[in-house]
């Protein structure tokens, strides 16, 4: 009977120490693997981007050169974007600790660049992992501004801009209560939306002629 008991007890732990050991994620080699991975995301993603954004300041977004770099980014997100979901569906959110310096920041520009129903599918991990810190509250910004936009909302915080083919020219997606945005901002860190603009797109920031967009595009609403 003793013996029985001792070999069931045996037993126990040494299957809650396999269940432990499968559980454990930080492995130094699941780490420099993902961390390789997600560098090769960043750059597949991103480098086409940045050609296609210089491109059009050369030659406008019209021009074939344009479309050529746009095409081979269209390709690549489509890869990036399923290697990111079974990252997130099988492990969850990563730490900074495993993702690297700028994994969190791939993770986020992925989602941000793909489908509404993506975004709105990871927004509570992304939520979970702001109050967790293992991300920055810029990044949750972006993804509930993109979805306010996607879905014909005015957004809230002012990070994204649209092209106008009546003007060609970019200008900022219409924002809630304009005159109050610089205080939304800095309730959650971030910078006067002047400055941010400014310093990412190289985009004026014009308080009067926004309150007017605003209030245009709410008069549009209200027709529908």
């Amino acid at each position: 009977m003793k013996f029985s008991l001792v070999f069931c007890f045996l037993l126990m732990m040494s299957c809650s120490s396999k269940a432990k050991s499968k559980g454990t994620l930080v492995t130094p080699e699941y780490q420099e693997n993902l961390i390789a991975v997600l560098d090769s995301i960043w750059k597949k993603e991103q480098v086409p981007i940045r050609s296609r954004d210089s491109l059009m300041k050369i030659y406008g977004a019209e021009s074939e050169l344009v479309k050529q770099q746009q095409a081979i980014y269209e390709r690549n997100h489509i890869i990036n974007e399923r290697k990111v979901k079974e990252i997130l569906d099988k492990y969850g959110w990563p730490t900074k600790e495993m993702a690297g310096e700028r994994g969190n920041w791939t993770i986020c520009n992925v989602i941000q660049h793909s489908d509404n129903e993506v975004r709105i599918q990871y927004l509570p991990m992304m939520r979970r992992a702001v109050k967790e810190k293992k991300l920055e509250p810029r990044f949750l910004v972006r993804a509930e501004d993109r979805i306010a936009t996607e879905r014909g909302d005015l957004q809230i915080y002012g990070g994204q801009m649209k092209y106008y083919p009546e003007t060609k020219s970019f200008n900022v997606w219409p924002v809630f209560d304009p005159e109050n945005i610089d205080k939304r901002r800095a309730e959650i860190g971030l910078e006067p939306i002047a400055e941010f603009l400014k310093n990412r797109f190289d985009f004026e920031w014009n308080l009067e002629e926004q309150i007017k967009r605003t209030a245009e595009f709410e008069r549009n609403q209200n027709k529908q």
